[in-house]
């Protein structure tokens, strides 16, 4: 099958044919969309992974005929967590496209049979440009305690999870959303404060989507009691707390978000195809991978980036 295949960290993806490689039955991949998650890994920022690897974890396709979304985390299901409905904890799972399992920058993918869900309807690329991002933002805000009059910054609200986190907050009746983001325009027709400097206003909660370059900066713009959600560290950096006695003396929180479940995932399809959350997007056939790449590296893409694999 032909595949983007990553040989070499920081270095263009080559296309090339690969077997594809899981336990299960076979998906036909149509769309996957590219996470930051996928480009901490292409820059090497996870050390454990061993080359070449097959990316791409937010898939759609077709199973026997009809479209389908794959759940990407292959968890064991009877740990302490996967019975508790927290798979995302799970010790032992592994995420598609991570390791010898084939990713969805491919033709196919093997996957458990309990890991596909049906979609309803045909419009492929919506899904894969909004599954992942708006399933993490379901799970990060029931971490937050979340009113309706608390005043809500997201960092890195352009990007691929941001653009759809603040829709959600949107759509939860969180009426006093703020993003930092340079695409102020398209925010605005959101219904979503643009914010280019956020050192002179304080915020309730603060969802970091960005981490080492901003989370200083929103640390300072965090409220007394505030909470921070920690979603994302684009750059893989180490992240340093400048100042972590203001954290102490003002009793904030600091929260990981560690992505979210299987049901959460289903949920965001079900906001998707009822139109409550809009999908925002650019899709490049797979060949166009590394420019893609280019692109996201660049902060010159809106929203999600999405590659049309067949």
């Amino acid at each position: 099958m032909k595949a983007a295949i990553l040989t070499q960290f920081n270095s263009p993806f080559v296309i090339g044919n690969a077997e594809p490689k899981g336990v299960g039955v076979k998906v036909n991949v149509a769309y996957a969309g590219i996470c930051g998650r996928d480009l901490v890994i292409w820059k090497g920022g996870f050390k454990n992974l061993k080359l070449p690897l097959i990316l791409g974890h937010e898939i759609v396709g077709y199973y026997k005929g009809r479209p389908v979304a794959v759940y990407p985390n292959l968890n064991c299901g009877s740990c302490e967590y996967c019975k508790s409905g927290e798979e995302n904890l799970c010790d032992n799972a592994r995420i598609l496209g991570e390791g010898e399992i084939t990713g969805g920058y491919a033709e196919e993918v093997i996957i458990p049979e309990r890991n596909i869900i049906p979609l309803p309807d045909d419009k492929l690329e919506k899904y894969a440009a909004t599954m992942d991002p708006v399933a993490t933002a379901i799970h990060a805000t029931k971490l937050a305690n979340l009113n309706r009059d608390s005043k809500v910054l997201v960092t890195g609200a352009g990007g691929g999870v941001g653009i759809h986190l603040v829709q959600y907050l949107k759509y939860l009746g969180i009426s006093s959303v703020y993003g930092l983001s340079s695409k102020g325009e398209k925010l605005q027709e959101l219904g979503v404060t643009p914010i280019s400097d956020i050192r002179s206003e304080k915020f309730d909660t603060i969802f970091e989507l960005v981490g080492s370059k901003t989370i200083n900066d929103s640390l300072r713009a965090l409220k007394k009691e505030g909470t921070l959600v920690l979603i994302g560290n684009t750059e893989g950096e180490p992240i340093t707390l400048l100042r972590p006695a203001m954290t102490i003396m003002r009793q904030q929180k600091i929260i990981g978000s560690a992505s979210y479940t299987k049901a959460e995932y289903e949920e965001a399809i079900r906001l998707v195809g009822e139109g409550k959350i809009k999908a925002i997007y650019e899709i490049y056939e797979l060949e166009r991978i590394n420019e893609a790449y280019r692109k996201m590296m660049e902060r010159k893409v809106l929203g999600r980036a999405v590659l049309k694999v067949v």
